[in-house]
């Protein structure tokens, strides 16, 4: 008698203690899973903060950069993210400081070929870089659908670039001629006149690089 009630005792304390065991195992399980989950969403913050700030010196291959980017809006329409979903010509006239130049494709009849393009990159007068050009000359220009167009295809190349392909390159336009690019980490030049402000802007068909001068074309 005293035998089967030890086995009794034996056999409710194994019952007792199983049901705890395989919860403890189950929360070490879990404490694993999160100890890993959080280790690699710190990765991923890490790796993240990385390419964000990827560039000290060195242009990232995926963010704007130069000292006019503070200048465009943090969300909207205006913003990196909402240019990111238009085609370049409306991405565009959603940046109060490109607004010269909207006009000026307006005129000239370019923003459904700008728009339907694929794949291209704009080097894009701000408005402080038409404002260089003596005021009757722009009035000029601007009245000048021919020539207008001759200078704002100028601007466009028929392929995206990244930064590094601006290091040391030589570039056909839409409009036939070449244009130079030269320097490094985030600090470019276009046919060694005007520089890049704003660069590696990304809309859905191009990618843009604001520059503070207008270029114009030798031929």
């Amino acid at each position: 008698m005293n035998t089967r009630v030890r086995r009794t005792a034996v056999t409710l304390a194994a019952a007792a203690v199983l049901p705890l065991a395989l919860s403890a195992c189950s929360d070490g399980g879990s404490d694993a899973t999160n100890s890993d989950s959080s280790s690699k969403s710190s990765a991923s913050a890490s790796a993240s903060g990385d390419s964000m700030a990827g560039s000290g010196s060195t242009a990232s291959a995926n963010q704007p950069f130069g000292t006019a980017c503070s200048a465009v809006p943090k969300s909207g329409a205006g913003s990196f993210d909402g240019m990111a979903q238009d085609p370049v010509a409306t991405a565009a006239s959603h940046n109060p400081a490109l607004s010269t130049l909207v006009t000026a494709v307006k005129k000239a009849g370019l923003v459904d070929t700008l728009n339907n393009a694929q794949d291209i990159t704009v080097f894009a007068p701000t408005n402080d870089a038409f404002a260089k050009i003596p005021k009757a000359t722009l009035d000029k220009v601007l009245g000048d659908k021919a020539q207008l167009t001759k200078i704002l295809t100028y601007h466009v190349v028929g392929q995206k670039l990244a930064p590094k392909d601006l290091e040391n390159g030589s570039f056909d336009t839409l409009e036939k001629a070449k244009l130079t690019t030269s320097g490094s980490g985030e600090s470019y030049t276009v046919n060694d006149s005007a520089k890049v402000v704003c660069g590696n802007v990304h809309t859905a068909n191009a990618t843009v690089y604001i520059i503070d001068s207008v270029l114009m074309p030798t031929s």
